[in-house]
C-alpha cells in the first residue's frame, strides 16, 4: 500500500474499529497482495493488564495489525471470555494473512459472540480477503439480516458485488 493509501485505510478503520472495514476499492483480487508486508512482530511493548485491550485497539486502528494481533492476544489470556477481544484478534490475523490463526480465533468469538451482526460481517471480509466470494457473501447477508441498516455490512455487500461483477484486466 501506498503511504496516502495507508493513511486513508487507518482513517477508515478508525471509524469502524468493531467492524472490519471494508470500504476499500483497490478491488477484490488485490486485498491479499497488499498485506504481505505485515508481518506478527517476536514481541512488543509491556502494558498492564487493564491497559492492553485498549492498546489493541489502537494499534489496529492505525494499521499496526501484527501489532495489533500480539496485543490482542494478550487480552484474551487475561480475559478468555472477551468476546470482542477474540473478534479483534482474528481481523488482526486476516490483516497479516495468518488464516489458520484467524479460524480459530473465529471459532472462540463465535462461542462467545456468534449472534451478533459484527461477527458474520468480520468472517465474511476474512473469506472475502482468501478470495472465497461464496462463503463471504454468505456470512455478509447472514450479518445484513440481523442489521439491515449496517452502513458497514451494506458497504462490504456492495463491494463484494461490484468486484464479481468487475471484468478483470488480463495481465
Amino acid at each position: 500500500m501506498k503511504g496516502l493509501d495507508r493513511k486513508l485505510a487507518s482513517a477508515l478503520l478508525i471509524c469502524a474499529l468493531p467492524l472490519l472495514a471494508g470500504c476499500n476499492s483497490a478491488g477484490l483480487s488485490s486485498f491479499g497482495n497488499d498485506l504481505t508486508e505485515l508481518e506478527l512482530p517476536a514481541s512488543v511493548e509491556e502494558y498492564p493488564d487493564n491497559e492492553v485491550f485498549k492498546v489493541a485497539k489502537v494499534q489496529f486502528a492505525q494499521g499496526n495489525y501484527g501489532h495489533a494481533a500480539r496485543y490482542y492476544e494478550r487480552t484474551v489470556e487475561v480475559e478468555p471470555n472477551n468476546g470482542e477481544a477474540w473478534l479483534g484478534l482474528a481481523a488482526s490475523y486476516d490483516r497479516v494473512r495468518r488464516f489458520d490463526l484467524a479460524d480459530r480465533a473465529y471459532r472462540e468469538a463465535g462461542r462467545l459472540i456468534g449472534d451478533r451482526a459484527e461477527y458474520y460481517n468480520n468472517i465474511g471480509y476474512s473469506y472475502m480477503l482468501r478470495g472465497d466470494v461464496v462463503k463471504a457473501r454468505a456470512n455478509f447477508l447472514k450479518a445484513h439480516e440481523m442489521d439491515p441498516t449496517s452502513p458497514t455490512i451494506n458497504n462490504n455487500l456492495d463491494m463484494l458485488r461490484d468486484n464479481v461483477t468487475r471484468p478483470r484486466a488480463r495481465v
